[in-house]
């Protein structure tokens, strides 16, 4: 008992909604790795077998029937070693579960906690657990809970560490980024394991589904709340840690709390023993060893947000079954940064680039166009819209006679480009990827059917100042910027009739942004937004003009959560809807 090594890994993979076969493929091959790393117990993401969120496929019974059929076959083999892997449970109900197994057996754990918040819907889904067990492997006990159970401090690691004794709790996840959750996520996890006198262990999936990102940063930290080890965050890996877990029984020594909060604890947490190989010495390297890097950093921020796009924008696509992408490469910032996140996600090649100019397009933005793709090694089509455009006024020339030039001959040539772009992604399979931003969509600054036209939506979740700090960032990475920096210091401009400014129709983006989040994140009242210094005015019509684009935002293609609350999963309003009080 003097010396208790235990050698785990965390298996932060990418795994894919529906696609169960592959799942379990990818967990058996992870468990040979890990075997041949010499560890004695491996743990996976919430819902490896399913993908996660799986959604309304949690309605079809076959669909559940098959993950049971992978969790058979992933307990098959599991000799000589103990495997956590994420399914769905069939009883009574269904369950988001755990599997615990161990040389061919197999225990479950339920999960207690269901998030029905934000993006969040599993009381939709599952019934929730009630049982709290623990596991004995090689000397050690452990508890294995499933991402919320995590979040409550008197959750179940609590009665798993108090009441069963565990030393380790192994919390399996599949929590979705958003802007700074890294950082409180990692502070939270080092408080539950001080809190508790336990080493903890947290398995984060990684990769993107639809409109979610998860970021991975799977981590152990050790029974004073230190970091031990921490895998990349938005890559997949095989964290392979040794713990020392006759430091968790010393640390435990010295502390009285637990003996006062054990006496007057109540109930009884089953325990149940494990095979495996008694006494097993790790042998070879793990990734516990190096200097761990300091937690999360505000320089750290541009960076993460920067991967999200990244990752989420490659996964959608090739989950999805495209091969290449299409972007109208207009010679603003919007489409220059969503053009470089492609590029950086599906290669050069695999991107195409058109440019759709007018009459009203300047000579500045179509060099700058030019001189982007040049830069970048790609292609640039250049497809001018005017022949179009006239076309469609004469025909239009009588219903219009009598009326001045307006929106409706402006939004006429987003339009012809949308279809433009949409012919060729029929004719060859490409997915066109639209270019606005959330402060454009906020206010409907947008064009039905025309730029708000095409499969996902890359940057409708980032603030248009995100987008100038991004697009620096990015330019900050190579020998040369990606971006022209003359894109960048542009005033911005949709370019739909002369002289035409964003500042014509919109406050300047360093004022409607911070409004915008206090209102649309963190649902802010109208005399609360004024408190904090801005025009009444002004805010009042920004909150007017943001609900009442309710309805465009509804049918715009999907798109990349980044803040802490976007539109669509987090933040569900009805389209009608006189509701005036702010």
């Amino acid at each position: 008992m003097r010396n208790r090594p235990f050698r785990i890994a965390l298996a932060q993979a990418d795994f894919t909604v529906g696609d169960i076969d592959r799942n379990r493929d990818r967990v058996v091959q992870l468990i040979a790795e890990a075997r041949d790393r010499h560890v004695s117990l491996v743990s996976f993401p919430e819902l490896a077998l399913t993908g996660y969120p799986p959604e309304d496929l949690l309605f079809k019974p076959k669909f559940i029937d098959a993950n049971l059929r992978a969790l058979e076959s992933v307990r098959r083999e599991t000799e000589g070693i103990t495997a956590v892997v994420g399914f769905v449970d069939r009883q009574d109900d269904i369950y988001n579960a755990a599997a615990i197994l161990s040389d061919g057996s197999c225990s479950i754990y339920h999960k207690q906690y269901l998030p029905n918040y934000g993006v969040f819907d599993e009381n939709r889904y599952f019934q929730a657990g009630q049982e709290s067990s623990v596991f004995h492997l090689d000397g050690v006990t452990f508890g294995v809970n499933v991402c919320e159970d995590i979040w409550y401090p008197g959750g179940p690691a609590r009665e798993q560490s108090l009441l069963g004794g565990a030393e380790l709790i192994v919390n399996i996840s599949s929590s979705p980024f958003h802007d700074g959750k890294g950082l409180m996520r990692e502070q939270m996890m080092a408080t539950r394991a001080a809190d508790h006198g336990a080493v903890l262990a947290f398995c984060n999936l990684v990769g993107g589904q639809d409109e979610l990102v998860f970021d991975g940063g799977s981590l152990v930290v050790d029974q004073t709340g230190s970091l031990i080890a921490r895998a990349p965050r938005f890559e997949e890996r095989l964290l392979v840690v040794d713990l020392d877990m006759e430091a968790v029984f010393r640390h435990r020594l010295h502390d009285p709390r637990r003996r006062q909060e054990k006496q007057s604890a109540e109930g009884r947490v089953p325990t149940v023993q494990l095979g495996g190989a008694p006494n097993r010495r790790p042998e070879g390297p793990t990734d516990n060893h190096p200097p761990i890097p300091p937690t999360f950093e505000p320089s750290d921020r541009l960076p993460d947000v920067y991967r999200a796009l990244v990752v989420g924008t490659r996964d959608y696509v090739r989950k999805n079954g495209f091969e290449k992408v299409l972007v109208g490469l207009s010679g603003g910032i919007d489409s220059a940064l969503v053009a470089i996140i492609a590029i950086d996600a599906l290669g050069v090649e695999n991107v195409g680039l058109v440019t759709m100019p007018s009459r009203f397009s300047s000579d500045g933005t179509k060099s700058d166009a030019q001189d982007m793709a040049d830069g970048l090694g790609a292609t640039l089509k250049t497809m001018p819209i005017q022949s179009v455009f006239d076309m469609y006024l004469s025909e239009l020339a009588d219903e219009f006679e009598g009326h001045p030039f307006d929106t409706a001959e402006e939004n006429l040539q987003p339009r012809i480009r949308g279809n433009l772009l949409m012919a060729l992604s029929n004719k060859f399979g490409w997915l066109v990827l639209t270019t606005g931003n959330k402060s454009e969509m906020s206010m409907g600054y947008a064009t039905l059917y025309g730029d708000m036209a095409g499969g996902f939506a890359v940057i409708n979740d980032l603030y248009k100042t995100l987008v100038y700090d991004l697009a620096h960032y990015r330019n900050s990475l190579g020998d040369r910027p990606a971006i022209p920096p003359s894109i960048i210091e542009r005033p911005p401009t949709a370019e739909l009739r002369e002289n035409q400014f964003d500042t014509d129709s919109l406050p300047p983006y360093d004022v409607l942004d911070p409004i915008l989040q206090a209102y649309v994140e963190e649902d802010r009242s109208l005399q609360e937004i004024v408190s904090l210094g801005y025009d009444e005015k002004l805010v009042q019509r920004i909150i007017r003009t943001v609900d009442l684009n309710e309805y465009k935002r509804r049918q715009s293609p999907p798109g990349i959560k980044i803040t802490q609350r976007a539109f669509g999963r987090d933040r569900r309003l009805p389209i009608t809807n006189r509701c005036r009080e702010y």
